[in-house]
């Protein structure tokens, strides 16, 4: 049994890509050597050129090559009467096997694809050559090898960095030296930027691409993580932005839906802009939001913004201008009575919803709130919203926490005492400062 490598000309030849995203099964190849050589049971990998060059798929032939004329609905230019040799895929890699991978290989030393990548189809493979990529393939459809970490291990980045390679600055960190892209989320710094990272329901997962100020473009880290199977590189999703980090496993993006774009404020509570969230899906063995503790040490967001006009539109009117600055002192001033008092404060962790603040007492008892602050001309809408956020992240938490209180902290007492019977009513406490004993109780 002989094996064989196909090669591919997405951009010049034959239309692959489209090919497969209109649900078509690959029977067939071209071939124009070896016509008499290959013959059913034979196996072959099939190596997709250009950029991103490496192995997309592999598979054996079912028969002898044959002489024929193709369909030419995805051929970029008429092939005419060919030879071709009849086949079955085995296995469509989720993520190539790239090019550089295979090239430092020893065993890949001589082979055809690297010396003569234009040379005619099918290259052949000897055994040492079969090996390396067989072996590749094999780490393709598992963990690799050279990755040490498990979900839920904690490493300081710095030394993530010098074992995996990668920037320990950016929230987006492709290695140039391991098959890696590794990202990092943390809610509690992220959302000063315009950064909602969320979990769902179903276990999948939105990150918000990199870059703090103007529209998000497809470039660098965002342009990684959309390549990232064409590239061959792995997204490492951690818990964390500096210092320690928890690995939250591997994930790949939806490859119905791989991103979509909406909008967020800009670093400091700036006007709206574009911004990317991808769409993640895990590939294995990753922590679920059931398994994770609630939030994380209390991070204090930065008070002194520069204001700006307040955009009605914004996703939470409280975020921009005025309001921000407020709402961060009111936070800030809230968790220091929190900690004052023998309560642990609390920032939303990756897993979470974006509460701004939450609290254990000494029995562990935990309590979500949202803060808002108010003026005149947005009371009413602040209170609306406001109150329909912090029942939210109470109905998210009740199922890793046996028992959730909610409070809804604002700015001074409403002008209408009707919102403080409406909120008890649904069972959430409407305080303001001075009020801290109906919060905090002993």
């Amino acid at each position: 049994m002989a094996a064989w490598l196909l090669t591919c000309n997405p951009n010049g030849v034959f239309d692959l890509p489209r090919f497969r995203d209109e649900g078509n099964d690959l029977t067939s190849w071209t071939i124009s050597q070896h016509k008499r050589e290959v013959a059913a049971g034979d196996q072959f990998v099939l190596w997709m050129s250009g950029t991103n060059a490496g192995i997309v798929a592999h598979g054996h032939f079912t028969g002898q090559a044959a002489h024929g004329r193709p369909d030419t609905t995805y051929w970029l230019t008429d092939p005419g009467e060919r030879d071709y040799v009849p086949l079955e895929v085995d296995q469509w890699l989720d993520r190539r096997i790239p090019k550089s991978q295979l090239a430092a290989d020893p065993r890949m030393s001589g082979a055809t694809i690297l010396t003569m990548p234009g040379g005619r189809n099918p290259h052949r493979l000897n055994r040492a050559q079969w090996e390396a990529i067989h072996e590749a393939l094999e780490a393709a459809s598992g963990e690799d090898p050279g990755w040490d970490l498990n979900p839920g291990d904690e490493i300081r980045r710095v030394k993530l960095h010098a074992h995996y390679g990668g920037s320990t600055q950016n929230g987006i960190s492709p290695s140039g030296t391991t098959n890696n892209i590794l990202i990092f989320t943390a809610a509690s710094s992220g959302h000063q930027h315009g950064y909602f990272d969320t979990w769902n329901e179903d276990g999948t997962f939105h990150y918000t691409g990199e870059g703090q100020t103007g529209d998000q473009r497809m470039v660098r880290g965002n342009k990684a993580i959309l390549e990232h199977r064409e590239t061959g590189k792995r997204l490492r999703l951690f818990d964390g932005a500096r210092g320690t980090v928890r690995y939250l496993g591997e994930w790949t993006l939806d490859p119905e839906q791989p991103y979509s774009e909406d909008q967020a404020p800009a670093t400091g509570g700036g006007d709206l802009r574009k911004v990317i969230c991808f769409h993640l899906v895990p590939v294995r063995a990753t922590i679920s939001a059931p398994e994770v503790e609630i939030g994380q040490d209390y991070v204090a967001p930065d008070e002194s913004v520069t204001p700006t006009p307040a955009t009605q539109s914004a996703p939470d009117p409280d975020l921009v201008g005025r309001n921000l600055s407020t709402h961060r002192r009111l936070q800030n001033e809230l968790a220091k009575q929190a900690q004052n008092r023998g309560f642990t404060a609390l920032s939303p962790d990756v897993s979470d919803p974006d509460f701004d603040l939450a609290w254990r007492d000494t029995e562990g008892r935990l309590t979500v709130c949202e803060v808002k602050s108010l003026t005149p001309a947005n009371e009413a809408r602040q209170l609306r919203v406001g109150l329909g956020q912090v029942l939210d992240y109470q109905d998210q938490l009740s199922d890793r926490a046996p028992d959730v209180s909610a409070v809804l902290w604002v700015e001074r007492e409403p002008s209408e005492r009707r919102w403080i019977t409406l909120c008890r009513r649904v069972g959430v406490t409407l305080a303001w400062p001075c009020q801290e004993d109906s919060v905090f109780p002993q």
